[in-house]
């Protein structure tokens, strides 16, 4: 549990990092109602803190104008979680500059005292991440330009390589970015296409931002439909599946990079497209409830021969 001092010198933090701030955004981040955001405002203006009120429904906070406060030290916690941070930035080789990162850190161990700096060497000195490397590497640029253009609803102008090598040219509205499973996405719309798009970032080739502004759905989640469009990608077989089981239990046990899935009146249609039956052949075989394959013919034959080996092997033939 956080302190409400500890809350209050992180509103602080907050006031002194950004232009300005909702009630509505504070009260998320510092995880409190927006009755408790009032009376911490309150608390910072009897210390003589100017915090200025924008009153209303949508109203904000922020700090006089040219007001400063000098640094405030990191408490262990802070520190702690900045350092790992930085690790897994580095690790998982963000779109980062390592020379940012580095220096970061070095910043970072600069203010700590002498057992927390303890605390966090040994953190960079013991802790192992076993991570993939990316087959292709990412321009940092790319993630600032599309950040920014999804922030202020930027249409941007972008050349892509399909996964087939075809190089196109589109204007395109950035509704949102997403990391997924060790690569980069944006979804939006695609000007050249007339419709919602995902696009992977490695394979920008070129990308710069336009003048027109766009607006973006209330309803959209970029979250979900990047896995849906990751999900109905080309490949090999178009996987139709029965799950003898309800909906809420499926999404419970499917994840949404596996494919869809669909209410129907015997149980849930799964569907996907894979290059590798014999992936979700494995992953078929770990569902707890009844399964029924629809299509392809080639996953009942590999589910027959999978089942055929298992039986021979607990009979030690």
């Amino acid at each position: 549990m956080y302190s409400p001092t500890t809350r209050l010198l992180t509103l602080l933090e907050i006031l002194q990092s950004y232009k300005q701030m909702s009630g509505t955004e504070i009260a998320r981040r510092l995880e409190v109602d927006a009755r408790t955001v009032r009376r911490y405002i309150v608390m910072l203006q009897d210390m003589g803190i100017p915090v200025e009120a924008e009153r209303g429904p949508y109203g904000a906070y922020q700090l006089a104008r040219g007001y400063k406060l000098p640094p405030l030290m990191f408490t262990d916690s802070e520190a702690i979680a900045l350092t790992l941070g930085l690790l897994a930035i580095r690790e998982f080789k963000f779109p980062v500059d390592v020379a940012a990162v580095e220096g970061a850190l070095a910043k970072t161990e600069r203010v700590m005292p002498e057992k927390l700096l303890h605390q966090a060497r040994s953190l960079q000195e013991t802790i192992v991440f076993n991570v993939a490397p990316l087959p292709t590497l990412l321009n940092n640029e790319f993630i600032s330009i599309l950040s920014s253009a999804v922030q202020q609803r930027q249409r941007v102008f972008m050349r892509y390589q399909s996964w087939g090598g075809d190089e196109s040219a589109r204007e395109f509205d950035p509704y949102g970015i997403l990391f997924n499973e060790g690569y980069w996405y944006t979804s939006g719309y695609c000007h050249l296409r007339s419709d919602l798009r995902t696009f992977r970032l490695d394979r920008i080739t070129a990308l710069e931002p336009r003048d027109p502004i766009f607006e973006r759905p209330a309803n959209f989640d970029v979250l979900t439909h990047v896995l849906q469009s990751i999900a109905s990608m080309p490949g090999t077989d178009q996987v139709e599946v029965l799950f003898k089981t309800t909906l809420e239990h499926a999404r419970q046990v499917v994840p949404l990079t596996m494919g869809t899935l669909e209410e129907a009146p015997d149980g849930v249609i799964f569907r996907r497209t894979t290059a590798q039956l014999e992936w979700t052949a494995h992953f078929l075989l770990t569902l707890n409830f009844p399964v029924e394959n629809v299509q392809p013919a080639a996953l009942r034959t590999l589910l027959r021969e999978m089942a055929n080996r298992a039986l021979r092997m607990a009979e030690g033939v």
